[in-house]
């Protein structure tokens, strides 16, 4: 009698959850030591630079905030912030995201990942959200850091907004984060972009570069006399939009047409990588990248969105030209300058006085009387006009303006010289600089009510 043995059952082979994907992703990006390095720069860097510009004499000026950097710990987190949107953001996504996919081509371990984890699908899930992970805590960390470098450096003071008017700390705290939050979806932009690029080009130098490439694109674009429509369909603008939070009241719609734009964006792009990496032919080796023709493929519905994006910002606002205009220009100036005269009066220990009391108007030219007053440029020249109580004179002051394309300026003070000119004034936190000599505004973009 002769026995039989029964065969063994195959084994079943199970596919790797997402999770575990997306822990050993995560694992294997804070290995590498240019991640490791970035982390410890964006915990660290941050706090220790805007502590140490904050003791110094001289102020980055021509930064957004940066006047006030003597004056409150606030300002520290938002010049930040506008460093980081131009440069530092567009550098961490090129590092993380735009590298991600490129780096099993170079090492040539796709095949050895796909029989790990057994599903294109779950390798792509694990990857963009270990990624996305990892840019959350470097923009946490310059968020975090700069904030405490600031409060230890100079202290919980209120901050002086875009506008003139004050806000107190706890408002000036809830809006700092607002700003960093915003600024999010911008960097998801960028981030969806370096993820496309990393699946269409492979182990080339250009899919890492590419985020930082339309980053800096995207920053010149918005230095050029474009219309309004078209500068709030590019999918960068939320990144100078935040600017509108620290206005009475806030301009909210810019801000919220440029989180929607770059959302919309990244979401393009990340379902664009998602189709070209599933369609790729995992088993050439040879084989680097979704080859030339995916780059067509990949640009023309950004293309798309970029152009249906100009079209429907420009249907719901109405904007035409550059949105700077003359009247826009006068109002941003008198209601700035009115709130400055007041913390100006309160700050040399004269009688109190109200904006609503002091009435300031103000009257702006460009260039000369035959020349439109419109549009950016460094050739406005504005006198403002106030009442103070009790007095019958009016009052009158001149400033130079330079009016950026984006809506930003800056006023410097023309005379008269006990006014806006340069002197300091003491305050309990110690001498600063006249408030009425240089100061930032906003002029909104989109159309207004003029009442």
């Amino acid at each position: 009698m002769t026995a039989t043995l029964a065969p063994a059952p195959a084994a079943h082979a199970h596919r790797v959850p997402v999770v575990r994907g997306y822990r050993f992703e995560l694992v294997k990006l804070v290995a590498q030591w240019r991640i490791r390095l970035l982390l410890l720069a964006c915990w660290i860097v941050p706090a220790l630079f805007v502590a140490a510009v904050s003791r110094q004499s001289t102020l980055p000026t021509d930064t957004l905030f940066g006047r006030w950097m003597h004056a409150t710990g606030w300002a520290g987190p938002l010049v930040t912030l506008g460093f980081a949107g131009s440069w530092a953001l567009p550098l961490v996504t090129s590092v993380v995201a735009g590298d991600v996919f490129a780096s099993e081509d170079r090492l040539g371990t796709w095949r050895h990942l796909l029989v790990a984890v057994r599903s294109p699908r779950r390798i792509f899930a694990a990857k963009a959200l270990a990624g996305l992970t990892v840019i959350l805590l470097l923009m946490a960390g310059l968020a975090v850091s700069s904030t405490v470098g600031g409060l230890v450096a100079v202290g919980d003071q209120p901050l002086v907004g875009l506008d003139g008017h004050l806000l107190t700390s706890g408002d000036a705290a809830g809006k700092v984060l607002l700003a960093w939050v915003c600024v999010l979806a911008p960097t998801l932009a960028l981030a969806a972009i370096g993820l496309l690029g990393s699946v269409v080009l492979g182990r080339s130098p250009m899919g890492l570069l590419l985020p930082a490439l339309v980053a800096l694109a995207l920053q010149l674009a918005q230095m050029l006399p474009l219309p309004v429509a078209v500068r709030l369909a590019l999918p960068g603008y939320a990144f100078i939009a935040w600017n509108g939070l620290f206005t009475s009241p806030a301009q909210l719609g810019p801000l919220f047409i440029g989180i929607v734009v770059a959302l919309v964006w990244a979401v393009t792009a990340t379902a664009l990588a998602y189709v070209l990496f599933l369609r790729r032919d995992f088993t050439n080796p040879a084989h680097d990248g979704a080859g030339r023709g995916a780059v067509a493929v990949a640009s023309l519905p950004l293309a798309a969105v970029l152009a249906a994006s100009v079209a429907l910002v420009a249907a719901a606002t109405g904007a035409t030209g550059s949105g700077i205009d003359q009247d826009k220009v006068q109002r941003s100036l008198a209601t700035a300058f009115a709130h400055l005269y007041r913390l100006q009066t309160e700050q040399l220990n004269r009688p109190a006085v109200t904006e609503a009391q002091l009435k300031a108007t103000a009257a702006c030219t460009k260039g000369s009387v035959r020349v439109a007053a419109q549009g950016p440029g460094n050739d406005w020249r504005c006198v403002v006009s106030w009442h103070l109580p009790g007095v019958e004179v009016t009052g009158t002051a001149v400033y130079q303006l330079d009016v950026t394309a984006d809506g930003r300026f800056v006023a410097d003070g023309d005379g008269p010289k006990e006014v806006n000119g340069y002197f300091l004034v003491r305050t309990p936190d110690g001498d600063a600089p006249n408030p009425l000599w240089q100061f930032d505004g906003d002029v909104g973009l989109l159309p207004t009510s003029k009442g």
